[in-house]
């Protein structure tokens, strides 16, 4: 569902990503490590046809980013580190917009469904979103997602800024999302997160991915053992 060959960036005599391979398919979980400059934003931004690349190519659904971006684009669903929607409209509306501009025709009650399975409370539909905790905006932001029925997530540090309660639930809620079968790569500083939530982990550091592992094959002591390994000169 995303593929990476050789991509790279660079800017001036500053390489910002290097021949990254990558490939997250349908159901995984890909969380990528490392400090910050270390490149995930930069795959991110790629993956997503924001940057062009220097060389090699990132693929969505079999679509190369770089000859359709817009055809890559409405295969995903963005979620940063802070989404950014309308303050003045409520949750509800919020999605309402954002699934018509996707092309979606959802009735109001399948869109209050997207809300409530993505974990907002139905009492929040209806407030303004500047109201919203920043937990409250990732669920909008989820249930923008579901409504758009996006096969691929791309995740930027979603949880970071959350208390342990609201990051524990952003972490249940992209279980279910792959296991309903999307391709999710989340960028994150955290280890907890990664060993928990992902199906494989990438350690990146000066925009080359150093090492990876299956998750369900590294202990949080040995991760965390790699990573600082990694980041030593």
């Amino acid at each position: 569902m995303l593929e990476t060959r050789k991509l790279s960036k660079t800017y001036g005599d500053v390489a910002a990503l290097r021949e990254l391979d990558l490939v997250v398919r349908p159901g995984e979980i890909y969380c990528l490590l490392g400090a910050n400059g270390a490149g995930k934003t930069t795959a991110i931004n790629l993956l997503l046809g924001f940057i062009e690349p220097s060389a090699g190519s990132a693929h969505v659904a079999g679509i190369e980013v770089a000859t359709d971006p817009n055809g890559a684009r409405r295969k995903l669903a963005y979620i940063p580190e802070t989404v950014m929607l309308y303050g003045a409209l409520t949750g509800f509306e919020n999605l309402k917009y954002f699934s018509e501009l996707s092309g979606q025709k959802l009735s109001d009650e399948e869109l209050r469904g997207c809300l409530s399975r993505a974990g907002l409370a139905p009492a929040a539909h209806d407030r303004p979103l500047k109201g919203y905790s920043k937990g409250m905006r990732q669920k909008v932001g989820v249930a923008i997602a579901i409504a758009k029925r996006a096969g691929a997530l791309l995740l930027d540090e979603p949880t970071s800024g959350l208390d342990p309660k609201a990051s524990n639930e952003f972490s249940e809620l992209i279980l279910a999302l792959a296991r309903d079968g999307a391709a999710i790569l989340m960028a994150t500083h955290d280890l907890y997160r990664a060993k928990e939530t992902g199906t494989r982990i990438g350690i990146m550091r000066e925009g080359v991915l150093r090492a990876q592992y299956a998750a369900a094959d590294i202990s949080h002591t040995a991760l965390e053992q790699a990573y600082l390994e990694q980041m030593q000169d």
